[in-house]
C-alpha cells in the first residue's frame, strides 16, 4: 500500500432545493484514502452513500469543499476537465452492469479501450476476461449471460483500462450469495494485483469487512471511521 494520497476530500457538502427549502444531502465530509487501499462506504438508504461516491468520482460537484483526485482538484474544473480526469483515472463498476445489449462479452470490454485509442484493445479484453473465467463466453451477448457472468464482464472492462482507481457502487447487489462471493474475490484480487485502489458503496457487513478502511454514513455525515 502507497503513502501516497489518492483521494483527499476537504469539508464537502452537498445541498438541494426543493420545494420546502434548501436539502441538506451531505454534512461536512473530510476524508482520505491512499493509493491501493481499499475502502468501504457504508450506510442505510438515504444516508448519502450514492451522492458522496458520485462526488469522490467526479459526475457531481459539492456545494462547497474540494475533492482532490490523484492530485487534480476536481472541484476546480469543469465537466470536460473532470471527464479527462476521469478518463484517465477512474473505473467503475455498478450494480446494474451497464453492459450494451448488442455488443458480446469481448466486445463490452473492448469498447472503452478502442475509444481511447487502444491498439491492444482486444489482447487486453481478453486477458481480462480470461481472469475473471470467462473465456467460454467471449462471443455471447449480454442477455445470454448470468448475473453473474454479467457483473464478471463489467469487472473485466473496469480492470482492463486499467484505472488508478475503481468506484463499485453495490456490486454484488443483484446477484446470489454464492455468485455475490466469488465476484468480492475477484474485485479484491484485482485490487491487489493491479494495485488500483478500491472505493466500494456497500450495505453488505461481510463486504465491509473486507476492506481496510471503512466510513459509516448516517444523515450526510460520517459517523464512525
Amino acid at each position: 500500500m502507497s503513502s501516497a494520497l489518492m483521494l483527499d476530500v476537504r469539508s464537502i457538502t452537498k445541498v438541494v432545493a426543493t420545494q420546502e427549502g434548501p436539502l441538506d444531502i451531505l454534512q461536512p465530509i473530510s476524508l482520505s484514502v491512499r493509493a491501493g487501499d481499499s475502502v468501504a462506504i457504508t450506510g442505510a438508504s438515504g444516508s448519502g452513500k450514492s451522492t458522496l461516491l458520485g462526488i469522490l468520482a467526479g459526475l457531481d460537484v459539492p456545494s462547497s469543499g474540494d475533492v482532490y483526485l490523484n492530485n487534480h482538484c476536481l472541484t476546480a474544473l469543469d465537466e470536460d476537465g473532470r471527464a479527462k480526469v476521469r478518463a484517465d483515472n477512474v473505473g467503475f463498476i455498478f450494480q446494474s452492469f451497464q453492459l450494451l445489449p448488442g455488443l458480446t462479452a469481448l466486445e463490452n470490454v473492448m469498447l472503452p479501450l478502442e475509444l481511447r485509442g487502444d491498439k491492444h484493445a482486444k489482447k487486453a479484453a481478453l486477458e481480462f476476461l480470461t481472469r475473471v473465467g470467462l473465456e467460454k463466453r467471449l462471443t455471447h451477448y449480454p442477455q445470454q449471460l448470468s448475473g453473474g457472468e454479467q457483473q464478471r464482464v463489467a469487472i473485466a472492462r473496469a480492470f482492463a483500462c486499467q484505472p488508478k482507481i475503481l468506484f463499485a457502487d453495490e456490486p454484488t447487489g443483484n446477484l446470489d450469495t454464492v455468485t455475490g462471493s466469488r465476484i468480492i474475490e475477484l474485485l479484491f484480487e484485482l485490487n491487489q494485483k493491479e494495485g488500483a485502489t478500491l472505493v466500494l458503496i456497500t450495505h453488505e457487513d461481510r463486504l465491509a469487512s473486507l476492506c481496510h478502511t471503512r466510513f459509516q454514513l448516517a444523515a450526510g455525515s460520517i459517523v464512525s471511521e
